[in-house]
């Protein structure tokens, strides 16, 4: 089998509402979306969404990138994943979004060349994960009545946003709390929002409101301050912008610098590298996360979904990108049971059976 073409397209989505984390504001979902095409009639869909707040790329750049790796992988074989990522590689660095998109298309004509759901192909640990639902930062009521809508509605787990000022985070915290009551999990992320020593107080307060986790609170250059945060505060600490792939994880983990590793498709360059992810984190007794982009479709989510819900050290999931769109580009992929879970198709591959090119340009 031979790669014979790569069709890129451009979509752009609004969100439900507009969404705000500490580094900025989103309002529409922006992604690239491929299509990979070989001799023998197999076509497989991959995402990029760049995600400029955390990857520092744009749309512009990752249909570039796709471009030139483009010229490359014609003629290769999609399934031989060692190639096709040294073929990426040499041609260009990092560029983590642009190669997902591939990444992602090439695992679709695995899975569908082996006529299996890619969660098989993953190793089969499920066949549906459960995800929690984020509450953008907003106004404390505000974020507290998201959050009462959100568990009415079937979540058991809320991530809300926090890293502006502390008296507005711990109001929200508390607004939160308030609203969901007890028996709901509610994990934080700072998205760098904090300094190490501020954030190793600013846990322990928020803590009064029973936190399951904290998300990346320090700058995601400073290890050493994660590595003081972690070992100072009672509340588990997940690293997030600090792990992009495998020689990040090795690191945290070598360091017993976090409790937990949030992986995203978009960071570290697609299943591939989160594979090792996982393998190097299980392997130091350190649960893992996969998260998403809030501009990422359901192509995105369902390559994560099926990598989660495929390996049993993915324990938790923040893949709630596709409930905040106003449509979805594609029909196929997962379905929605009780809100929460998403149960992914028994079709072979991501079980994308087409897109509405329609919405592309």
């Amino acid at each position: 089998m031979k790669i014979t073409d790569i069709k890129i397209y451009k979509m752009q989505v609004p969100l439900v509402r507009p969404f705000r984390i500490s580094l900025g504001l989103i309002t529409h979902a922006v992604s690239c979306l491929v299509e990979v095409e070989t001799d023998e009639g197999i076509t497989g869909y991959g995402e990029g969404s760049p995600g400029p707040f955390i990857t520092g790329e744009n749309l512009e750049g990752t249909i570039a990138t796709i471009e030139r790796i483009k010229e490359k992988l014609i003629g290769v074989d999609p399934r031989d994943m060692e190639k096709v990522y040294a073929v990426m590689n040499r041609a260009v660095a990092y560029c983590g979004t642009a190669k997902a998109a591939i990444d992602i298309a090439c695992h679709d004509i695995i899975g569908k060349s082996a006529n299996l759901p890619l969660y098989k192909v993953l190793g089969g640990m499920s066949g549906e994960i459960e995800t929690d639902m984020t509450v953008g930062i907003d106004d404390p009521q505000v974020m507290a009545e998201r959050a009462r809508e959100h568990v009415k509605a079937g979540f058991n787990v809320i991530k809300t946003k926090v890293g502006t000022d502390f008296a507005t985070d711990l109001a929200r915290v508390r607004a939160i709390r308030e609203a969901v009551g007890d028996d709901v999990k509610i994990r934080l992320d700072a998205n760098q929002g904090w300094n190490a020593k501020e954030a190793v107080d600013l846990i322990a307060r928020l803590n009064e409101y029973d936190i399951e986790l904290v998300e990346q609170p320090v700058p995601r250059f400073d290890f050493e301050g994660l590595k003081f945060v972690t070992a100072h505060s009672s509340v588990p600490i997940m690293a997030d912008e600090s792990c992009w792939d495998s020689k990040d994880a090795l690191r945290l983990v070598s360091e017993r610098a976090v409790d937990y590793i949030n992986i995203k498709l978009m960071k570290c360059g697609g299943i591939y590298e989160a594979k090792k992810i996982v393998a190097i984190s299980e392997a130091a007794g350190v649960e893992c996360m996969l998260g998403c982009m809030a501009e990422e479709s359901g192509i995105g989510i369902t390559a994560a979904a099926s990598l989660g819900a495929g390996m049993k050290n993915i324990t938790r999931a923040d893949l709630d990108a596709t409930f905040s769109l106003k449509a979805l580009p594609f029909e196929g992929g997962f379905d929605v049971k009780d809100t929460r879970h998403l149960v992914l198709s028994s079709e072979a591959g991501l079980g994308i059976r087409s897109l509405k090119k329609e919405m592309f340009s």
